[in-house]
C-alpha cells in the first residue's frame, strides 16, 4: 500500500506498507507527481509502516521515472522519514544527498511529533 495525502498547501504525507508490484508502483508515482505539482518549498512526512522490498518490476518502474522524480523533489525543502528500521533510516538520509536542496532526516516511528516539529522549523 502506498498512500499520498495532501496535508495543507505545502505538505504531503506518504504512507507505505507491504510489498509493491509494478502496477502499484506506477499508481503511487503518478499520485505523488500529481499531488506535488503545485507545491513550492514543500515538506514531506514519509511513514514506512511495514517495509518489504518492491518487486523487480516495481524497481524498474521507479528507475525509469528517476528524471521526473528529480524534478518533483525540487518542490520540497525537507522530508522526514518515520521508520523503525535503522538501515532504512541511514539509506533515507543518504538519499538526501541525491537531491540538491532537499534535506532528509529519519526518525523512529514513535517520534512523529518530533518529525513534524522538525518539518515546521
Amino acid at each position: 500500500m502506498f498512500k499520498v495525502i495532501q496535508n495543507g498547501i505545502d505538505r504531503l504525507d506518504v504512507e507505505m506498507s507491504g510489498k509493491m508490484d509494478t502496477e502499484e508502483m506506477k499508481i503511487a508515482l503518478d499520485e505523488l507527481v500529481s499531488k506535488s505539482k503545485n507545491i513550492k518549498n514543500g515538506k514531506m512526512l514519509y511513514e514506512v509502516i511495514d517495509f518489504h522490498l518492491p518487486s523487480l518490476g516495481a524497481i524498474v518502474i521507479e528507475f525509469s521515472r528517476l528524471p521526473s522524480m528529480f524534478g518533483l523533489m525540487k518542490n520540497f525543502d525537507r522530508a522526514a522519514v518515520l521508520t523503525d528500521k535503522a538501515w532504512l533510516q541511514k539509506v533515507s538520509e543518504l538519499e538526501g544527498a541525491l537531491y540538491p536542496g532537499l534535506e532528509i532526516k529519519a526518525f523512529n516511528r514513535d517520534q512523529k511529533v518530533e518529525a513534524e516539529a522538525w518539518l515546521s522549523s
